[in-house]
Formats: C-alpha cells, structure tokens, sequence
C-alpha cells in the first residue's frame, strides 16, 4: 500500500498567468538535472482539507519548475510511540521520502494559534539521525499556513522552528492563506488571488534554493561535532588543498 497522494489534473493552473512565469527559476544557480526531489507534507485529514489542496497547488507548480514531488497522505500513521519500536509501515515510508527529498514543503491549518497534531506528528517521526543517515540534516524547507480566519503567522512561525530544530535550510519566503475557505474552489483549486502569487513566489525560490544548496550540502552539514562524535579526524593537508582549488576558481 502505497501512502503516496495521487495529484490530480497536474497540468492545469488555471490561476497562473504565464506571462510572468520563469519555467526554470533555477537554471542560472547550476544545473537543474536531475529534477529536484521535494516531499510535501500536509497537516488536516479533513475531506476539504485546505492544507492539502494548497499543497497539491505548490506541487503542481513545482512539477512546472522541473521538480520531481511526492505529497505523503498521513492518514494511517500512528502516534509516536504508539507503536513499539516505530514498526509500522506508514513510519517506514515517511522516513524514506523524506531521505529520498532533497526539500521538503510543509503546510498546516492554524489551529489553537498553532500547528495541529498531525502535522506536529508527522515531524516527530522524522529522527535528527537513523542509522546513521538523517533524513531531514541539509534539506531545504518551505513553510506554508492556512487559516480559517485573519491572517496569522502562528503556523508558520512554529513550523520554522521545527525546521530549525531538525536542520534543514529554511527559505525566507513563506505563504498564509487567511480565510481559506473563501480561496478555494468546489474542486478544491485555488482562485486567483495575492495568496495563491504567494505560493507561486514560495514555490519558485525553494526551487533555486533547492538548486543552489544542492553541490554543497555535503560541505554545509559538515559538523565538528558530528566528526568527533564518529571519531573521523580532518587530514590538514587535504583541507587547505581543497581550500587552495575553492580559492582558484
């Protein structure tokens, strides 16, 4: 059973306007191939769920930038702790998107001027370090909201916490749909608004930071005490060799 949310209609935008598009906002930071990997997480299990229809719109949005996107649906996935040793099959594939991503979007409802549980659960199955692989360590992020009235920033603010907290580099850019239910459709497509430009904007710079972070992330999450820790020492020499060919270029 795949946890993977089909996105339907991925081709129409009917709240773009492409007079103003740049297809391949990365192109200019360096090679936009293979296409950049993006998880996008979502935090209602609502059939209306506003989060996830904005997540559908920045997905299909990524696909037109170049990006590769899966949506995962967190419907059967437990609590932590709920199950003994994280042994359930939902767990299991959330952790192996999230290494699979090279960014990740994250989009919840306000709710109780915070995230909801959901989505907060969805993080908390995701370890700083598994294996000795982590699978959030160096990622890009971009955080979204929605709310069901004025704006807010609550959401958002808490999730770029988080984002923080397991390491991942966050973009500046971030979207608050306020009002949600007055944004979206009877099909749960966004109309045109500032909002949705927002997402658009949001979109297009996790895109060209996606791309611009991706040579160097190995460089960028290289850690003193990480190495200490595994007992990988520094060869001085090899060091300022690499420093010495940096400088060159």
């Amino acid at each position: 059973m795949s946890r993977l949310r089909p996105l339907s209609h991925p081709d129409y935008l009917p709240a773009l306007d492409r007079r103003y598009l740049i297809e391949r906002p990365g192109m200019l930071l360096g090679p936009d191939q293979p296409p950049p990997r993006i998880l996008l997480l979502y935090g209602s299990l609502r059939e209306r769920s506003f989060s996830r229809f904005a997540v559908e719109e920045a997905a299909r949005l990524l696909r037109l930038f170049g990006a590769e996107t899966r949506i995962f649906d967190p419907s059967d996935l437990p609590l932590p702790d709920q199950v003994a040793g994280d042994d359930h099959p939902a767990v299991q594939e959330l952790r192996a998107l999230s290494i699979w991503s090279e960014g990740q979007v994250w989009c919840s409802p306000e709710r109780h001027g915070a995230i909801t549980g959901i989505m907060k659960t969805q993080i908390d199955h995701l370890p700083l370090e598994m294996q000795g692989v982590r699978p959030t360590q160096g990622r890009t992020l971009a955080v979204m909201q929605v709310s069901g009235g004025s704006q807010s920033f609550n959401a958002v603010n808490t999730l770029r916490l988080l984002g923080r907290w397991m390491r991942m580099l966050t973009i500046p850019n971030q979207s608050s749909v306020a009002m949600a239910y007055k944004e979206f459709d009877e099909t749960g497509r966004m109309r045109p608004s500032p909002y949705y430009d927002r997402i658009v904007d949001v979109m297009e710079e996790l895109v060209r930071m996606t791309i611009l972070t991706r040579p160097h992330v190995p460089q960028l999450v290289d850690r003193y005490s990480e190495r200490k820790a595994a007992g990988v020492g520094v060869d001085p020499a090899g060091a300022r060799a690499k420093a010495a060919l940096a400088d060159r270029d």
